[in-house]
């Protein structure tokens, strides 16, 4: 019954997407409005619905959007555009997001990023913001052609399957696997210590196995580093220094820098590839590579936060936080 209700819906987040400026690269809808998760209302309906719209001028989209939509900004509006998408790609993780905003009978939250910064974060890993909320299944409403995009984005999950191959042993479950990659862009961020359902990554993917599968399945088949026992739901990864090695050498840039950071003794100022095969011959070389997401994950959540309570305002980001409060202490009896 799950997947008529996602195609039904996509009809509406479509709908609720002709309200704003059309010049958007790719626009998807995530979270418990769209897939359904463990201890959310069997209803999804009064869920707010999470969009990211992906646009290649940001100031002429802020443009636009505040002829047509200026009551969904903060303060921030009477600054104009050319601020506003300085705000957007010079803090944080490069997105600006409008919260609580009644759209089409719904209440939803959207956040606005350049294409480039979302391809550069699809490959490298810099903040894993959004590239982190496209590891896990997504509503994809608009993509237009972008040979780099799409390029990007299934590079982004060819390296969740690498990263995570690094950190689970040499025999697991798909959804094992599957827990681990929805966990990457969690590692590290504080709202997962404040304000955050504690179960959050397994209601995500337990109820979510076959669009988990859909996402990765034909990566999986073709991985020259994994056997995929799909008729079992069993995957074997090589976990020899070689075999790490190849994986580490293939992990995003700014992963592969965290990784150097962490390990290289100062003074030192070794290659990353001299430093990586040191890391594949590691027998905790799978606890690296947490403590490099770890870092990318903690900075990137604190800093677009704190933007957060200027982009949307005080009073809107005390109505948010207080219901990820709720939600958090719900989990928490449920233990």
């Amino acid at each position: 019954m799950a997947l008529p209700a996602i195609q039904g819906t996509g009809y509406h987040f479509r709908r609720i997407l002709s309200y704003f400026p059309q010049d958007i690269s790719l626009a998807f809808a995530y979270g418990s409005a769209v897939f359904k998760q463990i201890g959310a209302a069997q209803s999804n309906a009064k869920n707010m619905v999470d969009f990211v719209f992906a646009v290649d001028d940001p100031i002429t989209w802020h443009t636009m959007n505040l002829m047509q939509n200026r009551s969904h900004y903060s303060v921030l509006k009477y600054l104009g555009p050319k601020k506003i998408s300085t705000v957007q790609n010079k803090y944080g993780a490069g997105v600006y997001y409008n919260t609580l905003v009644p759209c089409d009978g719904k209440v939803i939250k959207y956040g606005i990023v350049s294409t480039d910064t979302l391809i550069e974060d699809l490959l490298h890993w810099k903040t894993l913001y959004i590239a982190g909320r496209l590891h896990k299944p997504v509503k994809i409403l608009l993509q237009k052609e972008n040979g780099r995009l799409q390029t990007a984005l299934t590079t982004n999950l060819k390296s969740a399957l690498t990263a995570s191959f690094l950190m689970l042993p040499e025999s697991f479950t798909e959804e094992d696997l599957y827990l681990q990659i929805a966990g990457l862009s969690y590692s590290g961020d504080f709202r997962m210590i404040i304000g955050e359902d504690k179960a959050k990554v397994l209601n995500i993917v337990r109820p979510n196995l076959e669009h988990f599968r859909k996402l990765y399945s034909n990566i999986l088949q073709e991985c020259p580093q994994a056997v995929y026992k799909q008729a079992h739901g069993k995957i074997e990864v090589d976990k020899s220094p070689e075999g790490q090695f190849l994986q580490l050498m293939s992990l995003p840039k700014h992963l592969q820098q965290n990784i150097t950071y962490l390990v290289d003794q100062p003074g030192r100022n070794r290659d990353v590839e001299e430093v990586l095969l040191q890391v594949a011959q590691d027998p905790d070389c799978g606890n690296v590579v947490q403590q490099a997401l770890f870092g990318i994950v903690k900075s990137s959540s604190l800093s677009q936060s704190a933007k957060g309570v200027v982009t949307a305002g005080v009073k809107k980001t005390i109505s948010y936080s207080a219901k990820k409060l709720y939600k958090m202490v719900r989990s928490l009896r449920k233990q």
